[in-house]
């Protein structure tokens, strides 16, 4: 999974707000030392990084395959960094404290279980707010910053940080009323963080409990962007005179994470999938959503985004926040899908597809789509199915 600036929230680090939220896997990366004049062993790095493509090949392992986000998920957690990002997302941060300060009436007396807790931030709101209790649990080493945190501020009597892994540890009590969760990554379901939220839930949450969020929207839209697109994708066509395309095949393949101007925007903004946090199963996190997208004016289509919202429905006042590229940038930014097509889209015209999504297999914290679209316009026909996978 790419980035367009600063790599992946901590470099081989997760990507979302809960300390169990997980670390993309890279391509090998050349030794520092390597002199520029082994050429012997830069051809051994270069075939490293260029294996072919599963484009050609679905069967074909990415490179840097062994290297995946479930390799790094919760060391990579244990790095203040990643929490320095997630707190200052004000867009992130501040609904959580506004949901939880504005809403004490959910919380008072209550028993709240925090999963994925990180630094303790949102157990820390929700003591602060008339919580009964709180269990914090998070399996980083970060867990042993949060208990100190959680002294510092005068909660230890409230909050119990509990280290270990959701599916693993023994809560001291025998349901919650509350959970809350900090869950989301990139694409919304990068790091497969929602199927823990699913198991506390089903195991812990007293009938009629709470879980917030509890309503999570995908959505899908189409942009021009030809330049970015000739500097990332294009580039490996000719390196300084030589071919390098395998890498092209290579790039193609993993979604960019990057903010997209609002005026790139060629078509309308299609919602794609909508899960209920409180209600859903854990297979309804993979699924084929059909769309339509229909160009507002003439122009290109280079590559298709995606984002995602949140909804807090059980509040005083519905509250949520997007992180679509006509809102406040957030550390999600949006999902890059770049096509191997041009499309030469006029006004009115519509690319009709279906996007498939669902865990990899072997990494189930990675996620594998399945794009297919077609287009019968004026001055372009075309029908296609690529595959991408975020890691």
């Amino acid at each position: 999974m790419g980035r367009r600036k600063g790599g992946n929230k901590g470099g081989a680090a997760p990507s979302s707000g809960q300390s169990s939220s997980s670390g993309t896997g890279s391509a090998p990366e050349v030794p520092a030392k390597m002199s520029v004049a082994d050429p012997e062993g830069v051809d051994e790095i270069l075939e490293e990084r260029t294996e072919s493509s599963n484009l050609d090949d679905p069967a074909e392992p990415l490179i840097g395959s062994d290297k995946t986000s479930a390799d790094y998920y919760f060391d990579s957690y244990s790095h203040f960094g990643i929490h320095e990002e997630m707190l200052k997302d004000t867009v992130r941060t501040k609904t959580y404290q506004n949901v939880i300060y504005q809403n004490t009436f959910l919380f008072k007396d209550k028993v709240v279980l925090d999963v994925g807790a990180g630094t303790g931030i949102l157990s820390l709101f929700c003591a602060k707010a008339g919580a009964k209790h709180v269990y914090a649990v998070e399996c980083s080493l970060m867990a042993d910053m949060a208990k100190e945190i959680v002294e510092a501020n005068g909660y230890s009597n409230v909050i119990t940080v509990l280290k270990g892994k959701v599916e693993e540890i023994v809560l001291p009590v025998s349901d919650v009323d509350i959970i809350i969760s900090e869950w989301m990554g990139y694409f919304l379901l990068f790091e497969n963080m929602l199927n823990t939220v699913l198991y506390a839930r089903d195991k812990w949450l007293v009938k009629d409990g709470i879980v917030l969020p509890d309503i999570a929207s995908l959505y899908l839209t189409a942009i021009e962007d030809a330049d970015y697109k000739e500097d990332k994708i294009e580039f490996w066509n000719n390196v300084y005179g030589f071919n390098m395309s395998c890498i092209k095949k290579q790039a193609m393949l993993e979604p960019l994470v990057d903010t997209v101007d609002q005026n790139q925007i060629v078509t309308n903004c299609q919602l794609l999938k909508t899960m209920d946090i409180s209600k859903m199963s854990i297979g309804d996190a993979s699924f084929t959503a059909p769309f339509k997208l229909v160009a507002e004016r003439n122009d290109y289509i280079h590559a298709l985004v995606a984002y995602f919202d949140v909804s807090f429905t059980k509040c005083h006042k519905r509250t949520g926040f997007s992180t679509g590229p006509r809102s406040k940038a957030t550390h999600w930014k949006q999902t890059v899908l770049y096509l191997e097509d041009v499309l030469t889209i006029c006004q009115g015209e519509a690319l009709v597809g279906s996007l498939s999504v669902e865990p990899n297999k072997k990494n189930p914290r990675d996620v594998d789509i399945v794009l297919k679209y077609s287009l019968n316009g004026q001055r372009c026909q075309v029908a296609r199915t690529q595959q991408y996978r975020m890691r």
